[in-house]
């Protein structure tokens, strides 16, 4: 074989590798029942705040533990735990997408972004993102 055979070859395996790898880490957004069916696969979730629930975060007994509920885009809830502190504004977020996993009946979130409303943004939408201080543990309120 010629050396430009070699190449090609491996320029073909490597464009198929990252093309394939580009396929299995994009996500797209699940409900609750899809990460119910698959408890230790990672899943993104977009949803609004269900504010007749509370929301549980009291520094004081634990800073990185923050509850809430969720309402995903088909109309289940879900309790989610984050392991962080509760972010600034929380109430005011027009939606919410939360990525982690089901275990048990809550679901876990690594990382919380939300969608604030443009009036408390001069005009402008606003996105922000907070992560997780530790991994998610199994521990509930």
């Amino acid at each position: 074989m010629k050396k430009t055979h070699i190449i090609a070859i491996v320029l073909i395996a490597v464009a198929i590798g990252t093309i394939l790898s580009t396929f299995l880490d994009s996500s797209t957004y699940a409900s609750f029942a899809e990460a119910v069916e698959a408890p230790g696969q990672e899943f993104h979730v977009a949803g609004t705040l269900n504010l007749k629930k509370e929301m549980v975060y009291n520094p004081e007994q634990n800073a990185n533990l923050f509850s809430f509920y969720l309402v995903d885009r088909k109309g289940h809830e879900a309790h989610v735990l984050f392991n962080g502190s509760k972010p600034q504004d929380f109430e005011r977020s027009e939606s919410v997408v939360i990525t982690g996993k089901m275990k048990g009946e809550a679901f876990h979130a690594d990382k919380i972004l939300m969608k604030c409303p443009s009036k408390y943004n001069d005009g402008k939408e606003g996105l922000k993102e907070f992560k997780a201080d530790k991994p998610a543990q199994t521990t509930a309120l």
